[in-house]
């Protein structure tokens, strides 16, 4: 099977191209790239006025299978991916049961592979259920197919455990994602301030995230291990991290659309369908995001795509779970609140979701758009505005603030290895 992309304006940031080129797909590879390519293809495809990036790279998100398929399945949540333009999703452990066997790993990578949408790179959790007691064993299921470690939605709170399992993933070339919470300062519904007091809820402190953000940053530089820190949402996270960084400790981190779109005052609007863990915050932390992004301090956008379902998110503000489904939006939430306010260029955001994940998840052939790496693409039209419609919604759950918003920016075609697995 090959593909001729013709006309498109092609974007790789390994590269700086950011040039009208044409690609030949063959074999699953990108066979060519040039100002003109003249072959013959079983599929060619005119990308006149489209852009076409590298296959965007979702490191953290929620498939809620096994055990929660009410909410999503490996299969509806692949749908949501590719109708995104994710090629590569990264689903996080808090399943039932919980990854932490090789047996239940390779079940989920097999049921991907059934699926057979987009490439689907599970997280191993890092404790046993995640429940903090006992270390998983690192070698076992980094063999088995884990991409790297997580207890994602619970924090490790004993910083021994925590320590020990950076050390052993570090040594099995991966790291461990912390979701950082401190317990003892986090209850809540929504972020702490005035917001939370006219709705009468409980506030969560954003020294929440950052005491715990900031002791992976101890054990990352004492230690000399890598470290990577989930969806960052304040404005002192990202200076701790720029500090860091700036030190030289191999400390990463990522963000998520919601933290660069909305501040606290959406849960005005949008109810518990902007509830979500770390919650929205206020708009110096979303304008230190965005600073955040611009200077390389936050390495990737992920989505930390939450399904839940309606019954669910009905429940009072209190009592509502956290999260939001992103794979449909993020695209179009970072091509609206982000390079439309001219904060970044497409060349930054490609770096944000496609090359550097591929770095960090050491996924050699991906990631670029070059001559021999894989066929992951994705084909967008830049400006194409429309009001997100919940009609419109693939993912099995509705639960997103983006409903009834004006985006500009839709995928046309994701490639994935070479087979195109969606198409508007």
């Amino acid at each position: 099977m090959t593909i001729l992309l013709k006309n498109g304006n092609v974007i790789d940031y390994a590269s700086r191209c950011n040039q009208k080129m044409d690609i030949l797909v063959k074999d699953r590879k990108i066979a060519k790239i040039a100002n003109q390519i003249n072959e013959v293809a079983d599929n060619t495809i005119d990308c006149t006025g489209l852009m076409v990036i590298p296959g965007m790279i979702d490191m953290h998100c929620h498939l809620r299978q096994p055990g929660f398929e009410y909410k999503e399945t490996i299969e509806t949540g692949s749908k949501s991916a590719v109708k995104g333009g994710f090629t590569t999703i990264c689903p996080m452990p808090n399943t039932k049961p919980t990854p932490d066997s090789a047996i239940i790993l390779k079940e989920i990578i097999e049921e991907a592979k059934r699926v057979n949408l987009c490439n689907v790179l599970p997280y191993s959790s890092v404790s046993k259920g995640e429940k903090g007691e006992e270390l998983v064993n690192f070698e076992e299921m980094k063999q088995a197919g884990a991409i790297a470690f997580s207890d994602d939605g619970m924090p490790v709170v004993n910083a021994k455990m925590m320590r020990e399992a950076m050390i052993k993933a570090d040594k099995e070339g991966t790291f461990v994602a912390s979701h950082c919470e401190e317990k003892s300062v986090a209850a809540g519904a929504i972020n702490a301030g005035e917001v939370a007091k006219k709705l009468e809820v409980e506030g969560v402190l954003p020294e929440a995230e950052e005491i715990m953000a900031a002791r992976e940053i101890v054990i990352s530089e004492t230690n000399k291990v890598r470290g990577h820190i989930c969806h960052i949402s304040t404005k002192t996270s990202v200076a701790m991290i720029r500090d860091a960084k700036k030190r030289g400790v191999p400390i990463t981190c990522e963000t998520c659309p919601h933290y660069y779109s909305f501040t606290v005052k959406e849960v005005l609007e949008s109810g518990t369908n902007a509830k979500m863990n770390p919650p929205l915050r206020e708009e110096d932390d979303r304008l230190a995001i965005i600073k955040g992004l611009q200077e390389g301090t936050i390495d990737a956008i992920i989505t930390d795509h939450a399904p839940h379902s309606e019954e669910e998110k009905q429940k009072p503000l209190s009592q509502a779970p956290n999260g939001i489904i992103g794979f449909e939006t993020a695209l179009a939430a970072s091509i609206t609140n982000l390079i439309e306010p001219k904060h970044l260029s497409y060349l930054d955001l490609v770096r944000l979701t496609s090359y550097t994940p591929a770095k960090l998840l050491k996924l050699e052939t991906k990631g670029q758009l070059k001559e021999g790496y894989d066929a992951d693409i994705t084909i967008f039209d830049p400006n194409l505005e429309y009001v997100y419609e919940k009609e419109s919604i693939v993912s099995k759950s509705k639960n997103t603030p983006f409903i009834g918003k004006k985006l500009k920016g839709k995928v046309m075609y994701t490639i994935v290895g070479g087979r195109i697995v969606y198409e508007k």
